[in-house]
Formats: structure tokens, C-alpha cells, sequence
């Protein structure tokens, strides 16, 4: 079982406790009534589903039902970090051994 780790809890808990609420980091339009359907469509339907490093958004369900950012190695299925909704983007890179890790941190 994976254990996630909350970032407002602060504690690492079971994968049950949480669910998957899609991608990060996604702006919703300015102006939602103006956009063409082509833009509606890509805003509402259409996500990245990368090999490697995903920006994924996570509920505690199960927990203080917050909403929190993810990075998660889809290949490991390992979570490199966690992070407060609203938090800019985490950077991370492929250390030496290949595994994810923060952009700058030691091996």
C-alpha cells in the first residue's frame, strides 16, 4: 500500500484515505462563455497523460478533506513530493540512479 503524505495534516497516511482528482495546474478561462467549443473541450476533456512526471491534484478524503498538489512518478508510481493547493509549481528532475527527485536537493 502506498502512503501519501498530506501536506496540511502533515502526516503520511494510507493511499485509501486519498482520491485522485486529476491533473494540476490547470487555469480554468477567463471568460468561459466567449472561448470557442474547441477551447471548451480542451479545457474540460483533454489532459496530459505523460510517462514519468505527473502534476496531479489530491483530496484527503479521509482525513481534512482539503484539496493538495502531487508530483508522482507514473513509471514507479512513486510520489516525489506533495504540496499546499495554490503553491506554485514543484520542479524536479531525474537524479543520477534515475529516480525523481526536487530540482537542487542531494541524492
Amino acid at each position: 500500500m502506498l502512503l501519501i503524505h498530506c501536506p496540511y495534516c502533515q502526516e503520511d497516511r494510507p493511499e485509501l484515505e486519498f482520491r485522485n482528482t486529476g491533473e494540476a495546474h490547470i487555469e480554468r478561462p477567463k471568460d468561459i462563455a466567449a472561448i470557442s467549443d474547441e477551447a471548451f473541450e480542451a479545457f474540460f476533456f483533454m489532459r496530459t497523460n505523460p510517462k514519468g512526471v505527473a502534476y496531479e491534484r489530491w483530496r484527503h478524503i479521509h482525513g481534512c478533506a482539503r484539496f493538495f498538489n502531487a508530483v508522482r512518478d507514473t513509471v514507479s508510481d512513486r510520489f516525489v513530493t506533495t504540496y499546499k493547493a495554490g503553491e506554485p509549481r514543484v520542479e524536479v528532475e531525474r537524479g543520477e540512479n534515475g529516480v525523481l527527485k526536487l530540482k537542487g536537493a542531494a541524492q
